[in-house]
């Protein structure tokens, strides 16, 4: 079910397009290196590129530009995103596995979900059957059930944030909106999301903010 992908995404239109990391991605401090071989996706000043480690193992690379980490919040937004994936470990939720940097990027290396997410699988099929919409569904609440249960709120729930590895299991990913509470009763204020998934009260609430109802109803609006 995998699918042919460039090395290199086509350049948008129109668009600042952050340069592309080298052929070869090194972590000089673990004498590492990674082959990049193909193009996964991108958002922001973020590119996901796909894999080889030395062994021929597979995995995702997130690489972030350091010219679009010149602010104060920008690096801390990275850094909290950063510190909170890594701190989550579930079955169903991408797998976090190092982070490193060389003069021009911020690296994160990351589980391969071979398929694709979500999204992708919906635009090729045109839709999911009730039996599997059941069965993606009772892992994604098991992956967000354990998110909260470390006082963590995704923020950014949705069909293009959930992958799919080869055995077709669902696995939550990119974290850079998540948010930690830190104290009982905590709300958050920042307006974030992905339109059609947000929360009323995240565009119209701000006064009293929001925390881990947000994603239950970014749940209800996938299924």
């Amino acid at each position: 079910m995998e699918r042919d992908r460039p090395a290199s995404p086509p350049p948008p239109k129109d668009k600042t397009v952050p340069p592309s990391p080298p052929g070869v991605i090194r972590d000089s401090i673990r004498s590492v290196a990674y082959t990049r071989v193909g193009f996964l996706g991108e958002g922001g000043f973020a590119r996901v590129y796909e894999v080889l480690d030395a062994r021929g193992g597979r995995h995702a690379i997130k690489c972030v530009v350091k010219s679009s980490l010149k602010s104060k919040k920008s690096r801390t937004k990275l850094y909290a995103e950063i510190k909170l994936h890594r701190a989550l470990q579930h079955p169903n939720i991408v797998g976090f596995e190092e982070c490193f940097e060389d003069d021009d990027n911020v690296y994160m290396t990351l589980e391969l979900c071979e398929v694709g997410s979500m999204m992708d699988m919906l635009r090729r099929r045109k839709r999911y059957t009730e039996p599997e919409a059941r069965f993606f569904l009772i892992q994604v609440i098991g992956a967000c059930h354990y998110m909260h249960s470390h006082q963590v709120i995704h923020r950014d729930l949705k069909l293009g944030n959930l992958f799919l590895d080869r055995d077709m299991n669902v696995k939550v990913g990119d974290f850079g909106l998540a948010a930690l509470i830190e104290k009982p009763g905590e709300r958050k204020k920042t307006i974030c999301g992905t339109p059609n998934y947000i929360a009323p009260e995240v565009l119209f609430d701000t006064a009293n903010g929001h925390s881990f109802e947000v994603d239950t109803w970014s749940i209800g609006v996938i299924l």
